[in-house]
């Protein structure tokens, strides 16, 4: 069971075009907005957007961070993102591996 003071950790999920998903990550954890940062494989995306049903490959990415760097990431993210509306979701970990979660602390700042 982690330390209640990690509850400070958070994941966000991200969908990026397939082509530079890897540079993406690796771009978020030079900046230390990320302790990880997992490019899943390609996927198709679905949806609306500007009254037309859409379908993309895409790559989710799903970034562990601490609550505090979230601005810095969302800055980040916008900047690098080639989307108008990027996905960007943050969920809370509420409990985890204690070790990892200060590992995830450590990293980021």
């Amino acid at each position: 069971m982690a330390d209640p003071a990690l509850a400070d950790c958070v994941l966000v999920f991200v969908t990026v075009p397939d082509e530079g998903a890897d540079d993406f990550a690796r771009n978020l954890i030079e900046a230390r907005v990320a302790a990880c940062v997992s490019v899943l494989p390609v996927m198709t995306s679905t949806y609306q957007w500007e009254g037309q049903i859409e379908s993309e490959p895409e790559r989710q990415v799903i970034i562990k961070t601490t609550r505090g760097a979230v601005p810095a990431l969302w800055d980040r993210v916008r900047h690098l993102h080639p989307f108008d509306v990027p996905e960007f979701v943050v969920v809370p970990i509420s409990d985890g591996n204690a070790a990892y979660l200060q590992w995830v602390r450590n990293s980021v700042g």
